[in-house]
């Protein structure tokens, strides 16, 4: 069984920093593609970064630059550091996994193991 769960969330003022991090167990493929991705209260799900099993990584515009995505495969943990967080980046932060590699990695619909989420809060 799959299991992703989720830490590091947590309240932090303007151009501060976190770190999340993304616990998979039960996941097994030679390629795959991870993802991070944030819904805010009364928007849509978006992607914010996706890493790929080749290398490829994605990234939203919006965190461009102030955004890192990255795999530790011995530890099975994937991570998003996050700097320069801005009150636009309020959201709930969600990991998800993919067997498989895709060509578009920040399109929700195709991922299908999530985590539960955890909470990141800026304040101004």
């Amino acid at each position: 069984q799959v299991q992703l769960v989720e830490s590091g969330g947590g309240s932090v003022q303007t151009g501060g920093s976190l770190r999340l991090s993304c616990a998979v167990s039960g996941f097994t493929s030679s390629t795959y593609s991870m993802a991070w991705f944030r819904q805010a209260p009364g928007k849509e799900r978006e992607g914010v970064a996706g890493i790929g099993s080749d290398g490829s990584t994605s990234y939203a515009d919006s965190v461009k630059g102030r955004f890192t995505i990255s795999l530790d495969n011995a530890k099975n943990t994937l991570y998003l550091e996050m700097y320069t967080l801005k009150p636009e980046d309020t959201a709930m932060y969600y990991c998800a996994v993919h067997r498989g590699l895709l060509f578009r990695l920040l399109i929700s619909d195709l991922y299908f193991h999530w985590g539960q989420g955890t909470q990141v809060t800026v304040s101004s």
